[in-house]
Parts: structure tokens; C-alpha cells; sequence
């Protein structure tokens, strides 16, 4: 598990997983896109990170290799740390939060 949370703790790779969830299989190359400000060769670092927490699986057709979400582990740790009890309040809270930040947005 503390090779899931080191993962999650870097924002890029967050937004890296947040890629994948809008877009699975995206290559390499489309997710070096993303962060004009980074080099390929530091994304491709960030996602050996995930691919060692087995957040992404990478899956080669041919020449490419295709990136893949991996919701398991972030799952594994939501259950270790949320107990069922709490979760349905938990829930709430979240939907409550997500409500007000709405609300100041509009």
C-alpha cells in the first residue's frame, strides 16, 4: 500500500490518472502532450511509478505501448481506510462538499 500512496501523493500523476479515466489506452506520447512544461522522458518516469503501485498497466501492440487504468489498488486502499460503517457518511460529506463547491462556482 505505501507504494500506491507515493504515487497518489505527486499531483502529475494524479492528473496522469485522471487522464486514463477520461481516455484509457492512451499512448506514452499522448499523455507527454498533456505537460508541455515536461519532458517525455520525466513523464515516462512518472508513469513507472504508477506502473509499479499497479496503477497503470502498460500493453504493447506492436511498437506501442498502451497505457491502462488500474482503479484496483486505489479501490484496496478506499476499503482499508474507509469502513463500510463510514462510508455511507463519508459519501454524504463528499456530496455535500462537491454541492457547496458547485453552488460558489456558479
Amino acid at each position: 500500500m505505501d507504494t500506491v500512496f507515493r504515487a497518489l501523493a505527486d499531483p502529475t500523476r494524479r492528473e496522469i490518472l485522471d487522464a486514463l479515466f477520461a481516455e484509457d489506452g492512451q499512448t506514452v506520447t499522448q499523455l507527454a502532450e498533456r505537460f508541455g512544461e515536461m519532458t517525455r522522458f520525466g513523464v515516462m518516469k512518472h508513469i513507472a511509478v504508477l506502473e509499479e503501485a499497479d496503477l497503470v498497466i502498460a500493453l504493447r501492440q506492436g511498437r506501442t505501448k498502451r497505457l491502462y487504468l488500474n482503479p484496483v489498488p486505489i479501490e484496496q486502499v478506499a476499503n482499508r481506510w474507509i469502513s463500510k460503517y463510514a462510508a455511507r457518511f463519508t459519501s454524504a460529506l463528499v456530496g455535500l462538499d462537491q454541492h457547496i463547491t458547485t453552488t460558489r462556482e456558479a
